[in-house]
């Protein structure tokens, strides 16, 4: 049966109808979610964890924002003021759900599934991309959106050892007389960091270790011990995630998936240390010469890195907010190009998994999908379409 329509919210002063219509997975897998806090410092992780799970009827849907406090922070990141915007975000979207099945029962899987570390934009948070990975998750991979520590987050947060105490970590904007490089790059350094303690995590849990999940016990995290193949492993992110993807440089990822990867952080003498394939899906409208080249320079180094470009699309195609509906948070997030969203979503995933599947070695048939990988197909061009670029 087909997934119930997302809840609407009436016309009134809002300025249209708002609705989130996030699209299921396609794989043969029904996908579930959990959140996964470990530690109670700012040095622990935390993420939402997408999985291929049991078909449970009557499953919960979790919430798209997962707190109120994300609207403030969304309002404080796209230059509005709190007061008004977040109120507003949360009655246009603060009752949005993701199709999937919260906490539901996890699909043990013998020979393991390959594990992909998610690591979201600048402003965005862990639930913001919830639509590519649960799709990845419905094609039999786990996926790990983490939720950064830097500042880059919109908003997060970690619990102290006191009982039920939250410490609040707001988005901080570059501080006034310091170079943007120096600031973002700091922080790109801590992304990747996070992300290779988050394959430290998934290594501990695989090798029998106890991880106590502070946020929930109802999902026990000692049930993935025998079911993630650990040595198929890659790293993916969009935007500010994008290039923390490529930089990550620990052995124990494979390959990696950047998103309109924002190269702009990344020093120079980094690029021969980036030894592993990198795919770059570039969306029309964000990307400048500068940026580009650097990519290049990052295939010069490993001839199985690719870059493609999807037409009609713009930055914020290749989050949720691209399946937003209604003008006006469309206004404030800009988040549509002329690109169908759902077929944006089909030609990103399909392309991701055609890579993977040659970097992972995996034995599917995501190889059906390799043209993408040269840019050859409906709305999808090789390398990039320099003048396009908006920048």
């Amino acid at each position: 049966p087909d997934p119930p329509p997302p809840p609407r919210l009436g016309r009134g002063s809002m300025g249209g109808t708002q609705s989130l219509a996030l699209p299921p997975g396609k794989g043969p897998h029904p996908v579930g979610c959990t959140d996964v806090m470990v530690g109670h410092a700012r040095q622990g992780l935390f993420f939402r964890l997408f999985y291929p799970c049991l078909p449970r009827a009557g499953a919960e849907r979790p919430l798209w924002i997962p707190r109120y406090e994300y609207c403030g922070g969304l309002a404080d990141f796209a230059h509005h003021s709190r007061r008004w915007c977040a109120p507003l975000l949360s009655i246009a979207i603060g009752s949005c759900r993701v199709p999937v099945s919260w906490n539901g029962p996890f699909k043990p899987c013998s020979s393991g599934y390959p594990l992909i570390i998610f690591s979201h934009g600048l402003g965005a948070f862990r639930t913001l991309y919830s639509s590519v990975c649960s799709e990845l998750a419905s094609w039999g991979f786990a996926v790990a959106a983490l939720e950064h520590r830097d500042h880059s987050a919109s908003a997060t947060y970690f619990c102290t050892a006191e009982a039920g105490r939250e410490e609040w970590i707001p988005y901080q904007r570059v501080p006034q007389g310091q170079k943007e490089f120096y600031f973002r790059n700091k922080q790109v350094h801590q992304r990747a960091e996070e992300c290779v303690r988050a394959l430290r995590l998934f290594e501990d849990i695989s090798n029998g270790k106890s991880v106590p999940n502070i946020l929930h016990q109802d999902f026990d995290l000692s049930v993935l011990k025998d079911s993630i193949d650990l040595t198929r492993v890659a790293v993916m992110g969009h935007s500010f995630g994008g290039v923390t993807a490529a930089l990550v440089k620990d052995p124990g990822f494979r390959c990696a998936v950047a998103l309109d990867a924002w190269m702009f952080p990344l020093e120079n003498a980094l690029y021969p240390e980036v030894p592993k394939p990198v795919l770059f899906i570039n969306t029309e409208k964000f990307q400048t010469p500068e940026s580009i080249a650097k990519m290049k320079k990052l295939s010069s180094r490993n001839g199985q890195t690719k870059i493609i470009t999807i037409l009609g699309s713009v930055h914020q195609s290749q989050t949720d907010f691209t399946f937003l509906t209604g003008k006006l948070i469309n206004r404030i997030l800009g988040a549509r190009g002329t690109l169908d969203p759902y077929k944006g979503l089909d030609i990103t995933s399909r392309a991701a998994l055609a890579f993977l599947q040659r970097h992972l070695n995996l034995r599917e048939d995501f190889h059906q999908w390799d043209h993408l990988l040269e840019g050859i197909g409906d709305s999808v061009v090789p390398e990039a379409p320099f003048c396009r670029s908006n920048l």
